[in-house]
């Protein structure tokens, strides 16, 4: 009988000690499976629903609706001068992709558990599956925004678009990389802790009002001064306010707070692949 050797094997599963070892070649090699998992999550949250797909338009308009009623209207926060619907939106869009992440990477480790005890794979998959499928709902609500944004068009609405919404590709990685790195960091967190989990859900409700998604941030620099550095350090401020100035030409656009957004946005995504990757060698044990 034939003595197998190394060469006989399509891949070896082994321990690895090196915090730095993120297997980004393996998560390249079973990206058939990155795929199915974005299909997998797309048509079963939507499988035994009436609207279907409806929801991605759905959820954001009432959202919209709610906060130009109660914000706009009755507390009569400043817009820029932008037509409220179309202020709220912008935010909404922008603050519902970064969330969807940030919460359903959090729990990537509770959730998987008996898929990761069973069958290997690179556990990694598994939150890039999540912000990619997020990405599709990102894009169909980006094409609701787009229509409003036609619409007040047709209504001689003041705002004009520059050439500032070429940076409109980096926002998007900004996004997906803060909510992939906070979501991977929490995760591995609440291997341990399970109570991290109802604590994100809301705690993310409260940081939207930490951001500028229902406030220009010229409102808070003159009326709340002493404040104004909460709203400003958050990373997700820079995103909302540069999404509001090339789409709508209203807003602040400062190289300063992008680099500052783009810097933290790199610490917190290496901190969660280093985190992430240490923990899936031991969470089986402690899930």
């Amino acid at each position: 009988m034939k003595s197998l050797t190394e060469e006989d094997w399509d891949i070896e599963i082994k321990p690895g000690n090196n915090l730095l070892d993120l297997k980004l070649k393996d998560v390249w090699h079973y990206r058939d499976l990155l795929l199915l998992l974005v299909k997998r999550d797309f048509v079963s949250f939507y499988k035994q629903t009436i609207l279907g797909p409806l929801w991605f338009f759905i959820q954001p308009l009432f959202t919209t609706i709610i906060f130009t009623f109660i914000f706009g209207n009755l507390a009569g926060i400043s817009t820029d001068g932008l037509p409220q619907p179309l202020f709220y939106m912008a935010g909404i869009t922008t603050w519902n992709y970064f969330a969807e992440c940030l919460n359903k990477t959090s729990t990537v480790f509770k959730d998987n558990a008996n898929l990761f005890g069973k069958v290997y794979f690179p556990r990694l998959i598994m939150p890039l599956s999540i912000v990619a499928s997020n990405l599709v709902r990102f894009g169909v609500q980006m094409l609701l925004f787009l229509l409003m944004m036609l619409f007040y068009t047709s209504k001689d609405a003041h705002f004009i678009p520059n050439w500032y919404i070429l940076l409109f590709p980096l926002l998007v990685v900004l996004m997906a990389g803060l909510g992939l790195g906070l979501g991977m960091i929490i995760s591995a967190m609440t291997t341990k802790y399970r109570d991290l989990a109802f604590l994100v859900t809301f705690g993310v409700q409260l940081l939207m009002y930490a951001t500028t998604v229902i406030y220009p941030l010229s409102t808070v620099l003159d009326k709340y001064p002493g404040y104004a550095w909460i709203i400003e350090y958050n990373p997700m401020t820079p995103i909302i306010e540069t999404f509001r100035y090339g789409f709508l030409g209203k807003g602040s656009l400062s190289w300063q707070s992008l680099g500052y957004c783009a810097s933290i946005t790199f610490f917190i995504m290496i901190t969660g692949l280093i985190v992430f990757n240490k923990v899936e060698k031991t969470f089986v044990d402690t899930v």
